[in-house]
């Protein structure tokens, strides 16, 4: 299999580099459909950062998430040895802050991790990354935070959402203290509605959207890998910009237009099960969905008005993307917006 680099993201990275290079004030929030490369976008940013900055990067999307001690497990990386023994001499948060390289997760021993879980306040585990991060600002170097896949805490409870515990964190950070950008990703658009919609991120927050390729990005891309004119008009034909569907189509060395087809009918599959099996259950949410998919036929993009419980519905199902910036939805991919077509035509 080829090995796929990174390609192209350069109107992002330069928004981002633009972002660190000013003063703290605002959460970050990097969103937009699945698999639109935003991980790979904030770890090629990362990588390409000079030694002034110290990156905490926690990517949420593999963990187990139902308690705050899951969450705070998450955030932090105990000093260990190698054989698994707890090294010796890190007692302070200089010396801590010492054995940080550029990337890594938030460091603490033994001591520090039992002052972060006493009580099961999120506080203490707040106070100790504000402490921490200060100590980073000290030595000269900008500390960065960034948060992947946070939706995962959504429904996680310590004497009220923890996910508005947070935020407040967040804010305290940027905003207030001007201390850390923080940086968070998503994919999910539900979870991005409630953050739009959240009258204490007013004013606090901006929003960059990480999108699939346009026409000529995806052309370059496959030309780079030595696809012919023909291969690349079926590539954005079928998959448009979705990098991950490209990826796979690069990857098939042999009959690309019937690899591009098989893809097609097995997403068609896919939502013509959703869809049918909808109507067996809900007759009324499936004529709901149906009407708000039966828009697609004759337009890539629909006007909302507010999150329903049918686009609910779409986007759990990784269907439809839905943009609060601009009340618009769409679906998840070019492939999607083809199986959509398709399905539609029998309902």
């Amino acid at each position: 299999m080829r090995t796929i680099e990174f390609h192209n993201r350069e109107k992002e990275t330069k928004e981002i580099r633009a972002i660190l290079d000013s003063r703290p004030t605002l959460i970050t929030f990097i969103y937009g459909p699945i698999n639109s490369g935003k991980t790979e976008l904030i770890t090629h940013t990362i990588e390409e950062l000079p030694d002034e900055y110290v990156v905490f990067y926690i990517n949420l999307r593999t963990k187990f998430l139902a308690s705050y001690d899951d969450f705070i497990e998450s955030l932090f990386e105990m000093e260990m040895e190698s054989e698994g023994a707890l090294k010796k001499g890190k007692e302070t948060l200089a010396e801590l802050v010492s054995s940080v390289t550029k990337v890594a997760g938030i460091p603490i021993n033994k001591e520090f991790l039992d002052y972060v879980f006493k009580d099961n306040k999120p506080k203490n585990a707040f106070s100790y990354i504000l402490k921490l991060f200060e100590e980073v600002r000290a030595t000269g170097k900008q500390p960065v935070l960034i948060i992947d896949e946070l939706q995962k805490i959504g429904d996680v409870n310590v004497n009220g959402s923890l996910i508005y515990e947070l935020f407040n964190f967040f804010i305290d950070l940027t905003k207030e203290a001007h201390l850390a950008q923080v940086f968070v990703a998503t994919s999910d658009s539900l979870f991005m509605e409630s953050v739009y919609s959240e009258a204490m991120l007013e004013g606090r927050c901006r929003y960059l959207r990480v999108d699939d390729f346009d026409e000529a990005t995806t052309a370059a891309f496959l030309e780079g890998h030595g696809l012919t004119d023909d291969e690349k008009a079926v590539a954005w034909n079928c998959c448009g910009g979705k990098p991950i569907c490209l990826v796979e189509l690069v990857n098939t060395e042999e009959d690309r237009k019937g690899k591009a087809e098989e893809m097609l009918k097995i997403r068609k599959g896919q939502i013509e099960e959703i869809v049918y099996s909808l109507e067996a259950r809900d007759k009324e949410m499936f004529d709901a969905v149906s009407g708000i998919l039966s828009e697609f036929i004759g337009k890539e993009k629909v006007g909302y008005k507010y999150i329903s419980d049918e686009i609910k519905f779409l986007v759990g199902k990784n269907i439809i993307f839905a943009d609060s910036m601009n009340k618009e939805l769409r679906a998840q991919s070019k492939l999607n917006l083809l199986a959509v077509r398709e399905v539609m035509k029998d309902v």
